[in-house]
């Protein structure tokens, strides 16, 4: 067994909890959530104290049994983002918290008891805090994942299971207790196994033989062989900076107090590691037990108080204190090697580090209102294909150049029709019909010919002849010449760019 130790809790009614969260009015009424499961209307929530309706009962009879019950439509998708705030919010005991979906929270508390008084005294501190929130929950800490989920799911409330101890601790429970599915329960059963040390006295090769990997997978969780692996809701940040409240902030003044609290100590943790961040996100902690994140990205690494500030000024007009803010973290999640701050300037100004931090975090003020892109060429013949849109930051490929003449200093998305004379239909054009005026051409150079990619193109496609083109008036134009679609027609001509 390893020295790890967790806590699982277990929602029995979180569906109906947050309905009731949601309509206040509905306290003391029983309440009952349903939806449809193949052509059955089905209870997937029951809390109706004192009756025996339960999750899984079809809803005709439910309503016949107690005429009174409130019902209300499931909703899976709100019940799962409702189980995400409640892990963000679980996130200021423990840096690893994981869903155990579709109603549980798994807490690797392993080094964390000690902060809170002990396991005891944090088991108590959460499991109050989320009644006090509203919600009806059991709460086990243990050695392994899948014990103390079972455990939780079994009912036990407040149980401490001491090191060693989890085999003897889910032998006595129930298989409805295991994550399994329903019909190997009931096959389990028929073979006269009811609960897991009957499970765990078995041969385990016919077993695998007869239920597969699941069982296996499960019975090895429950022992520590193979322990469950736990992903967190949010990887465990290594900068981190967390400032609690005697009381609750409402105001944007002590907002932005708050989060300059925050952003110098964080920044001198990656200055000493040498390190700059790419992300940094904002966690802001309600007393309502509500989480609101904030995330602001940067295009190379930083750790510039000033810098990091400006981006989340407008970001915070994004948060809602409602009753007030109890705690606020600041973490950078991503980040990248820096070097040292340079502490002296250039002659005659900042020096190319510092001209190039300028310009970085120009690009990151700009990227916060508009889209911002640079132009990158790419491999391919055809001019549409030639360029594509790449980050500011990205370095751009010095490519060689398709034709050692002057390329087009813009090129149209989407190219003009044009009518166009020339002497012979595969001759340069002589003159050209452009935005309603007839002009003569007082200079062409081409054809230059350009051929379909075939790896790419549909079969069939014909390449282009494209002709640098100078008007009488003193205007230069790319222009591009296709063939023909029927041999008794002239060829297609158009406008794709404009020379300099």
């Amino acid at each position: 067994m390893s020295g790890r130790r967790i806590l699982a809790l277990h929602f029995p009614q979180l569906a109906a909890d947050r309905v009731r969260r949601r309509e206040p009015a509905l306290a003391g009424r029983p309440l009952a959530t349903w939806a449809m499961q193949g052509n059955r209307r089905l209870l997937t929530c029951v809390d109706a104290p004192g009756t025996a309706l339960h999750a899984g009962q079809a809803l005709a009879d439910a309503q016949a049994i107690h005429p009174d019950l409130v019902l209300r439509d499931a909703d899976s998708d709100g019940d799962a983002a409702f189980l995400e705030q409640l892990a963000l919010w679980a996130l200021r005991f423990t840096p690893i918290v994981a869903v155990d979906a579709p109603d549980g929270l798994i807490l690797d508390v392993t080094g964390c008891s000690h902060l809170f008084g002990g396991e005891p005294a944090l088991l108590h501190s959460i499991s109050s805090n989320l009644r006090a929130f509203g919600l009806a929950l059991s709460s086990v800490i243990a050695g392994g994942a899948e014990a103390a989920a079972s455990l939780a799911r079994a009912g036990a409330d407040g149980l401490v299971v001491p090191p060693g101890g989890d085999v003897a601790a889910v032998s006595p429970l129930p298989l409805a207790a295991l994550r399994l599915p329903a019909e190997s329960r009931v096959a389990l059963n028929r073979l006269g196994l009811h609960c897991v040390e009957d499970l765990l006295r078995q041969l385990r090769g016919p077993l695998a033989r007869r239920f597969g990997r699941t069982l296996m997978d499960v019975l090895d969780a429950l022992s520590g062989a193979r322990p469950r692996l736990i992903t967190s809701i949010r990887p465990p940040p290594q900068f981190t900076e967390t400032v609690e409240f005697l009381e609750p902030i409402v105001t944007r003044l002590a907002i932005d107090v708050a989060v300059d609290a925050l952003l110098a100590p964080l920044c001198r943790q990656l200055a000493d590691a040498g390190q700059g961040a790419r992300q940094v996100t904002l966690r802001a902690f309600r007393v309502d037990r509500m989480v609101q994140e904030i995330t602001i990205g940067t295009g190379l690494p930083t750790r510039t108080p000033a810098h990091l500030r400006r981006l989340l000024a407008n970001e915070l007009e994004r948060l809602e204190p409602d009753l007030g803010f109890e705690r606020m973290t600041l973490e950078a999640g991503v980040t990248n090697a820096m070097a040292p701050d340079q502490q002296g300037l250039a002659e005659g100004g900042l020096d190319a580090a510092g001209r190039a931090e300028a310009l970085a975090q120009l690009i990151d003020r700009l990227a916060q209102r508009l889209p911002v892109w640079r132009p990158a060429p790419v491999e391919s013949h055809w001019p549409e294909r030639g360029v594509t849109r790449a980050s500011p930051f990205d370095a751009v490929p010095d490519l060689p150049s398709r034709s050692p003449l002057p390329a087009p200093v813009r090129l149209l998305s989407k190219p003009v029709p044009m009518m166009v004379l020339a002497e012979i239909p595969a001759g340069p054009p002589l003159r050209l019909r452009l935005d309603g005026r007839v002009h003569d051409v007082a200079h062409a150079e081409g054809p230059e010919r350009i051929e379909s990619e075939w790896w790419q193109d549909p079969d069939g496609r014909s390449g282009r002849d494209y002709y640098r083109v100078e008007l009488a008036s003193g205007a230069r134009l790319w222009i591009g010449r296709i063939a023909a679609l029927r041999p008794d027609r002239p060829p297609r001509w158009f406008l794709h760019g404009y020379l300099p």
